[in-house]
């Protein structure tokens, strides 16, 4: 199976967006892969604004990616977009980042209105970076998480998001197996010499 990163892009405390990664997380691990959470706002903020990546969480962080072999995305949508948050991480990203990697797209959100902020905002986002699968994501709206559910497989409290985002969830994990099967899964970078290297499945906090 796959090492896979979820990133979550969210600076709030409890967040709708981390509770839907979180959801996404237990069903591709409970699909067999290794799955590490990084949540950008854990990470030092003044050093990721001055693109300081010397320093040794951040370090870590960049090194997760890179060993990674596919990635999920999520952020909250402020401004119509992404959070500024998620952009000062993706900065210290090379411009490869994502080559060959799957990304799955996730944005929660207060509106219907926001839902173009997938297409228009995360996905070129991920393609910037050098995806060239970006999976069908899905925006769903925050009235239909419940950030505060200690059990990730109850935080879709709506049955219409939650059938939509299992889909997205068993399509993202068919492409994985597919990938593996033909062998074209990235090999993961060895770790930085920079930072100690930890196993990828370890929750970055």
């Amino acid at each position: 199976m796959s090492d896979i990163v979820v990133i979550s892009g969210s600076p709030a405390n409890p967040s709708s967006t981390d509770a839907l990664l979180a959801h996404a997380s237990a069903h591709l691990r409970a699909e067999g892969h290794r799955i590490a959470e990084l949540r950008v706002r854990d990470l030092p903020g003044g050093e990721m604004l001055a693109g300081d990546s010397s320093h040794p969480d951040l370090a870590q962080a960049l090194d997760t990616v890179a060993r990674s072999q596919a990635v999920v995305l999520g952020s909250p949508v402020y401004k119509a977009s992404y959070t500024g948050l998620l952009k000062a991480f993706v900065d210290l990203l090379p411009m490869d980042a994502f080559t060959g990697r799957p990304v799955l797209p996730f944005l929660t959100g207060g509106s219907p209105a926001h839902v173009l902020a997938l297409d228009y905002g995360l996905k070129p986002l991920a393609v910037t970076l050098g995806a060239t699968h970006v999976a069908d994501g899905r925006f769903v709206l925050s009235h239909a998480i419940d950030k505060h559910a200690a059990d990730p497989n109850a935080v879709l409290i709506d049955p219409e998001a939650a059938g939509s985002v299992r889909l997205a969830l068993e399509a993202f994990h068919a492409e994985l197996a597919h990938r593996e099967c033909v062998g074209a899964l990235v090999t993961p970078a060895p770790a930085a010499q920079s930072a100690p290297r930890t196993e990828l499945s370890e929750v970055l906090s």
